[in-house]
Parts: C-alpha cells; structure tokens; sequence
C-alpha cells in the first residue's frame, strides 16, 4: 500500500490540473512550439539516449499536452514513482512531488521542453530501477561477477508512447515467482515492525529439551510471536517447543538438532528489522538476475551449502555442497552459465596460485613433499624432484606444473561438473567427505564439492539414457579420463541468497558468510532504502 501523504498527494492531481501543468506541443503560436522543441533538443542532449529519442521524434513530446494519452502518461509515470517504495525502492530516488515542482514551475514553452525531457528522464531512472535494479553488481563486491540484463533504454522509451501506461509500468518488474512471493513476504515483515516486532530477546547462551524457567518462557512467547510455535501457556522446554526449535532451525540453514545454541538463538534474537533488510537485498538481487532460470536447472545458493537439480519451480535433488573459504581469493563467485559435460575419472591440473601458495613452501622444505602430484616442466615431461633446488624459486619464476592423475586419492574424486567459465569454476566430487558434517561449509579454493556427486550425475544422465547409473559406472570402471557430454546443456545459478522463499511462500534465512548483503545493504541505504513500514 501507498505511504497515506503520497497516495493524498496522487489524489490531488486531476487530469486539469495535470494537463496545465505541461502544454508543451498544444501551444497554439509558432514561438511557442519552436521555443518547446528548442528546450527539449537542448535539454536532450546532454544523455546519448534521450538525445537519439527525441531527434527520431523531431523533438516533439510524449508527455507534454492535455490530450488523453499525454495525460494518461503522467498520471501512470507519477502513481508509479509514488509506489516505487512497495519495490524496495529508495524513495528519494522517485520523487513525484519534486517532478511536480518542476513541471509547475515551467511556464516558457523552452522551459516547458526541459520539463518533458526530465519526466523522460525520470522514466527511465524508474524503468532502469524496476527492470534492473539501483546498483551495478560488480560495484558492490568483485566477487559477483553476474551481468544484468537491463532492457535497451532506448527502446523502452521508444515503444511506451504506444503501450498502456499503467500496464506498461507495471510489466518492467521482474515477473518471476520469487520477485512476487518476496514482495509479499516485505509487506509482512514491514506490518511487523510497525506493530513493535516479536517481543524481547531471549537472554540465555544455550536452551535445551526438559529445562524451564524464564529464558525458556521468553524463547516461548519469541516462537508463538514469530508464528512457530501455536499459543501455549507451558513454562517447560517441552516436546511442543522442540518441534518448534527444529523447524525454524531447518528454516535458517541450521542443524536442526531442536536444542537452542548459541547459533540458534542468535538467529532467533535477530529482529523483524534485520530479516527485513535482507528481503530487501533479496529484491534488488532478484531484479538482476529476473532471466528465466530455466525449467530444468541448477541452483547452488552459497549460503545454504546446497546444490540443487530444480525442474519447473520445484527441487527434485538436493545435496550438500561445500564452497570456497571466506578468504579473498577463496570465495566462490556469483554467475550464470550452462553446464556441457561431465568429466568422470577426472585430472587434477593444480591451479597457480596454489602451486605458489601451498605446495611451493611445501616443497621447499622437503622436495618429496605432496608425493601425490606430478611435477612438470613447459613441455610436460615430468622433473626429478631430487635434482631441483626448490628455494631457488619464488611464487613469479617458479616454472613448473603440478597436477594429479585420476584415481581415489584425486582432489576432485570420481566425477566434475564442467560449465567452462572464466573463472574456471565447477562442481566436483572430493575424497574429504567429513567435512559434509559441519554446519558451515566453506573450506574449498573457490569450486563447489558436492557430498553426493554420484546422485547427481545419474539424475542429471537420466534425461538422455535409460540406465543413467549403468552409463556411469562404465565410464568409472575404466579408469581412464572420459568426457561425457549432455545432451541438453543445463543451466546453472550460482548464487548467494540470505533470505529466499519456496515454492510454498515459505520464507528462508541464512547467515551473510561472505558479508556480501552486508556490503549490499549499505549501498542500498545509500540510494534512500529504508528497512521499516511504509511512512503514513
């Protein structure tokens, strides 16, 4: 809903009104049309688009006049930017009354010009912001490497004249069911913190089944407020209270053991303002990346260290991932691309920067050291490591490769998952299983391990053969590197989502490991967002 002052100010805009406020090509003298153009073209050619725009139009208007459509126009360009905070918009950004101001202050037909160029420049601020969102990814952090695909603006501004206004206004929103089922989980969140939020905090440091006494009276009242637990009046730590725990556990990305712990009741102390921040980063992330994903696709969310085969909205496998370490040059990127193949028995082909980094220290100090790998030259011919002085090299001369043949020692296991990328990232299996077990997951270089790398190959193989596993374990039985490619490329999401929702509406949580939407948030609270209810 409106904030109350704007949707009063909207009110007070009648058609006349409005039609007064830019005549602009109605000027019935000569002057007056030539002084109109004059202030478009000059006001025009000050940006590449609005300049090309108007000289196809021989810098007539499309807002200015008291005909029907005009009037139409402006109407649905000022009810939209008074709405634009129901997108999580930064209000300042899209300010109807300033563009108001400014069209009643124009009272020369060159002034009137101007006036129609900034309401096409402020329509396309707004298209720009609904379509593609507020900020440049790569701006925010160099990790997320997503382009956006914005529509042209130019051809925006070119087909509006000749669309339903207010339809045409409402279409440049992401039409996905994540956008709409992430706008409706802000409406709730916004009536939350308007009618105070959840209640105190919960002081205690751990919680467990059978305990009473007031922490767990609080951690109570906090889960029947948050909508997980039914109203109760029981004072225990109580088999009802548990259940509750366990769900928004596995709500959040937590083990969901059903005893409060310190992770867990750092989760549940978060307020109804933060969870709100990080819809809004939800939003702007939705818009730059409101692609159709693809009916049959891959979705690996960092924050939730899982990978997923979804088909048509729904994930149909889920498996436990590991990703890159929260460490500069460690932390997996955000992108999209198709996956082509998989490499089963695949090499291992060392990396540079862990050469340098890891195994050339190691080797200093004992040149036997990392026995597994192979050592070679430019040419490939594999080097007696006993013949070379290891510390005469440093991390810019030093001149060889590493790499490690297929086999059940291999870094990369039995299988990879191969969509080639700048960033030579993938998915892959590893021999290091235990570390499936932790509730955080981020120890890899920067690729994705999955803890059952098997499954998802037979799942992906099973659209192009009518015995995925028997194809498989042909390919692993012999030992040997095999490329298998797929028959339909998949697309593949690697994406880092702190709240999501399911296909349910159901709303997800998940800690900022990389401090990525942290870094979002800040940015967007510089263009004016605002994590609280709409201002009456």
């Amino acid at each position: 809903m409106l904030p109350t002052s704007r949707r009063r100010f909207l009110a007070g805009l009648s058609a006349g009104t409005l039609a007064a406020m830019l005549p602009g090509t109605r000027a019935s003298a000569l002057t007056g049309i030539t002084g109109f153009r004059q202030g478009v073209a000059e006001a025009a050619s000050r940006n590449e688009v609005l300049a090309a725009f108007y000289r196809g139009r021989g810098f007539d208007g499309i807002w200015a006049g008291s005909g029907e459509r005009e009037v139409a126009r402006r109407n649905a360009l000022l009810a939209a930017m008074a709405g634009s905070p129901t997108h999580g918009l930064g209000p300042r950004r899209h300010d109807p009354e300033a563009l108001v101001r400014t069209l009643q202050a124009a009272q020369s037909p060159y002034d009137q010009g101007v006036a129609e160029v900034e309401m096409s420049a402020a329509f396309l601020r707004l298209a720009r912001d609904l379509n593609a969102g507020m900020l440049v990814p790569s701006e925010v952090s160099p990790h997320i490497k997503r382009e956006v695909l914005a529509a042209d603006p130019l051809t925006v501004l070119t087909v509006f004249p000749e669309e339903e206004p207010v339809a045409f206004l409402r279409g440049l929103a992401p039409a996905t069911p994540e956008y709409a089922r992430l706008l409706s989980a802000k409406l709730r969140l916004e009536r939350i913190v308007a009618e105070g939020g959840w209640g105190e905090a919960v002081p205690a440091a751990k919680l467990e089944p059978g305990q009473g006494g007031a922490s767990v009276v609080a951690l109570r009242d906090r889960l029947i407020d948050m909508g997980w637990l039914r109203p109760t009046a029981t004072a225990t730590y109580d088999a009802a209270v548990t259940d509750a725990v366990k769900r928004f556990q596995a709500a959040h990305g937590l083990f969901d053991d059903g005893v409060a712990g310190e992770g867990t009741l750092a989760e549940i102390n978060a307020s109804p303002t933060d969870r709100l921040r990080s819809v809004l980063v939800a939003l702007e992330r939705e818009r730059w990346n409101a692609a159709p994903r693809g009916s049959r696709h891959v979705w690996v969310n960092l924050t939730d260290f899982t990978a997923q085969i979804v088909d048509d909205d729904v994930p149909t496998f889920v498996t436990r991932s590991v990703i890159g370490a929260h460490e500069e040059d460690r932390e997996t990127p955000e992108f999209s691309d198709q996956m082509e193949f998989m490499v089963v028995n695949p090499s291992w082909f060392v990396p540079r920067t862990i050469v340098v980094k890891e195994y050339l220290p190691q080797l200093q100090r004992n040149p036997n050291a990392a026995s597994q790998l192979r050592i070679t030259d430019s040419s490939g011919r594999a080097i007696n490591r006993g013949a070379v002085n290891f510390g005469a090299y440093n991390a810019r001369n030093f001149p060889f490769s590493m790499s490690q043949p297929p086999g059940d020692r291999n870094a990369l296991g039995v299988v990879k998952f191969m969509f080639p990328n700048p960033w030579n990232i993938y998915l892959h299996d590893t021999p290091s299983k235990d570390l499936f077990n932790r509730e955080v997951r981020a120890f890899s270089h920067g690729c994705i391990r999955l803890q059952q790398p098997r499954d998802f190959a037979y799942r992906l193989l099973a659209r192009q053969t009518s015995d995925p596993q028997g194809l498989f374990q042909e390919k692993l039985g012999t030992g040997a590197e095999t490329r298998v490619n797929l028959d339909r490329p998949i697309p593949v999401h690697l994406e880092y989502r702190t709240a999501f929702t399911d296909v349910r509406g159901g709303l997800q949580f998940r800690r900022d490991i990389y401090g990525r939407d942290a870094r979002i948030w800040d940015a967007l609270e510089g263009e004016g967002v605002e994590a609280g209810p709409l201002p009456a």
